[in-house]
């Protein structure tokens, strides 16, 4: 993985709803970033074309529509993720604990910039 400003794209899995897009700061092995709602920090190792790494999530603003039902419900969450990068892009799958709940996750990622 390059080091960079990083577009993610978020996929809720096994039937569960939910989706959500930001930013990822990838730099030197650490990654940083966030969203209109959630920001995130974590570590990551990469090599060959594989990365795997884990992060900390939790919400920061709340959602403006009173219909909306967040999944992490306000509680700061973690997750595992690996998956595959080549040239500019990426993609992992993983897992993310919601108190005693495990929910299965896919994201994308495309390099924007320099950072």
């Amino acid at each position: 993985m390059r080091n960079g400003l990083y577009s993610i794209h978020i996929l809720m899995l096994d039937g569960v709803r939910g989706r959500d897009s930001g930013v990822l700061i990838l730099r030197d092995g650490l990654l940083i970033g966030g969203g209109p709602h959630f920001w995130s920090i974590g570590a990551y190792t990469a090599g060959e074309g594989t990365w795997k790494g884990h992060l900390r999530t939790n919400q920061h603003s709340p959602f403006s529509d009173p219909f909306a039902r967040p999944l992490f419900a306000g509680q700061e969450v973690t997750s595992g993720f690996s998956g595959t990068f080549s040239g500019d892009q990426a993609e992992v799958f993983g897992t993310v604990l919601v108190g005693t709940r495990s929910l299965s996750f896919q994201a994308t990622l495309k390099r924007l910039a320099d950072a």
